[in-house]
């Protein structure tokens, strides 16, 4: 049961890594944003993806690297925590900048 809930998580890492791909291709934009809440938001979105494709790749070479490495493994495990939660900290971000808008328009 232990390994099925290993491979599972493993697997939507994956997926989300290439989701992760999908989404900072669909935000590339050559041209500026005229509207700076539009931007921002943008650049919310682009970090958020960012900071989760830096956890998948982190993840997957942790999987991959030996055992024996103790102080790359540990510098991966770093990597990973602060990436996820860096990813939050701009998931949360999103909702609240858009509040702080829409305060400021009142």
């Amino acid at each position: 049961m232990y390994s099925l809930n290993i491979f599972c998580h493993e697997f939507v890492v994956a997926v989300s890594f290439v989701a992760c791909i999908i989404g900072l291709v669909l935000l590339w934009d050559s041209k500026p944003q005229k509207n700076e809440v539009e931007q921002t938001e943008r650049i919310l979105f682009r970090m958020s993806f960012t900071y989760w494709l830096v956890y998948c790749v982190a993840f997957g070479i942790e999987k991959i690297i030996l055992p024996d490495w103790e102080s790359a493994l540990m510098s991966l495990r770093i990597t990973t925590a602060l990436s996820y939660f860096l990813t939050f900290s701009c998931i949360v971000s999103l909702p609240l900048h858009k509040f702080a808008v829409h305060r400021v328009e009142e």
